[in-house]
């Protein structure tokens, strides 16, 4: 089965920073917001595939990040496979974020998640992680 790496963003203001995919017809999920992450590559741990996608995709030396959650995507999505999701603090203004790969970043207040367009099943995964800090807070 094959394997994911992504990061939730989230900046000072719980913003969550998404990037909107290329809008190509041949690649899944064209034209909707993802996490930035990508495939683990053969030989690579899911925290190889993640700093190396985050190089690629917005061109930053992830040092810092925590391990939140693992998905096992049997639907939803355009192939089986397990999704390791890490979240990290991200403070860079979005003027400042340079894209490599998609159309263009944007964050997202918590508010405005609901509505978003997600490729697969990434809507649930963020929704999953903000309830779950709301949760946290909670217990606080």
């Amino acid at each position: 089965m094959k394997e994911i790496a992504a990061i939730i963003f989230e900046n000072d203001k719980g913003e969550i920073l998404l990037a909107l995919r290329d809008n190509k017809s041949w690649i899944p999920f064209p034209n909707h917001w993802d996490l930035i992450g990508g495939h683990v590559e053969e030989g690579e741990t899911p925290e190889e595939a993640l700093i190396r996608e985050v190089k690629e995709e917005l061109d930053i030396d992830l040092k810092e990040y925590t391990f939140w959650r693992k998905y096992v995507c049997l639907t939803g999505d355009a192939y089986e496979n397990i999704k390791y999701i890490y979240t990290a603090k991200f403070n860079i203004p979005i003027e400042e974020v340079t894209l490599l790969e998609g159309q263009y970043p944007r964050y997202f207040s918590r508010n405005e998640i609901p509505k978003v367009k997600f490729a697969n099943i990434i809507g649930s995964v963020v929704m999953d992680y903000i309830n779950d800090s709301i949760n946290k807070k909670e217990s606080e």
